[in-house]
């Protein structure tokens, strides 16, 4: 080797002395964005979600629900909005609201019957006040025993939702019930295969008692499940005095009469026909792009 070239030699191995050592590169890969989007969905039990995943058919329309719960409360409550549940031949769904005129509990009662013979209780009890959420929220998800799915599909031949929506007490002698200022308001709808229907009762024992048949089966399906729920019923299930009062009523000559502003149910929609109604099996989702 030259003089030139133990120069280079020379000068290169300085070169290599001085240069800091190689590190590892440890900073985080760059995710994908589409992964971002295609987590796996867990699908949700029937006690949690029994009509989990339906879609509207070719030939099916949504059912007009107009019991005054937005659907962004259901999701504060942790159940699916009722406008959205598809309920198809030989279904049903039954709601209870429970509304105190004072304090600020409050409770939920959504029992599913769905056509395989399957029933399903789902109840919330909670807080509803001054926060956005649900504050010290009870969730009850559970499936009904066989004994307590009869006296509920039962429910949907009753006279009692022929009723209307809002009314008042006519005591026979002209005089008619007071406005509510105290006690429970109570909600009840009834949802089947094309059709709403939805009451409103104010606190009076005999307004109440016309609902009776309704609320029994519904307040008998959530309670003994959890204490803290049972706290918010001081009666459980037993709506006798209610039931006794609206009796009375009739017979001394009283009735329930329209309310000066209620208001019309809800209109049904056409049922498609029989064999043209889209199966149960939900769709499957997709992480392709939206267009």
């Amino acid at each position: 080797m030259g003089l030139a070239g133990l120069i280079a030699g020379l000068a290169l191995a300085a070169q290599q002395a001085a240069a800091p050592p190689l590190t590892p590169d440890l900073s985080p890969p760059t995710p994908d964005p589409a992964a971002w989007w295609s987590p796996d969905a867990l699908k949700p039990s029937p006690e949690v979600d029994p009509l989990y995943g339906r879609r509207l058919g070719r030939h099916e329309q949504p059912i007009p629900i107009a019991n005054g719960v937005d659907p962004l409360l259901y999701r504060l409550w942790g159940l699916q909005p009722l406008q959205n549940q598809l309920v198809r031949r030989g279904e049903m769904i039954l709601e209870v609201w429970a509304r105190p005129a004072r304090g600020v509990r409050q409770a939920v009662i959504r029992v599913t019957m769905r056509r395989d013979g399957r029933a399903f209780v789902q109840a919330r009890a909670g807080l509803g006040c001054c926060a956005p959420e649900i504050e010290r929220r009870v969730d009850i998800n559970a499936e009904l025993a066989a004994d307590q799915v009869p006296p509920l599909k039962a429910l949907g031949g009753k006279a009692l939702w022929g009723a209307p929506r809002d009314v008042t007490v006519d005591y026979g002698d002209g005089s008619v019930s007071p406005v509510c200022l105290d006690g429970v308001a109570w909600d009840v709808t009834l949802l089947v295969a094309g059709q709403a229907r939805h009451l409103r009762r104010a606190c009076d024992d005999a307004e109440v008692g016309s609902i009776a048949e309704a609320l029994a089966p519904a307040l008998g399906a959530a309670i003994g499940r959890d204490a803290r729920f049972d706290a918010v019923f001081q009666h459980g299930a037993d709506v006798s005095r209610q039931q006794d009062a609206y009796d009375q009523l009739i017979a001394s000559g009283g009735r329930l009469k329209p309310a000066a502003n209620a208001r019309a149910q809800p209109p049904a929609v056409p049922l498609p026909p029989a064999n043209e109604e889209a199966s149960d099996e939900p769709s499957l989702a997709t992480d392709k792009p939206l267009y």
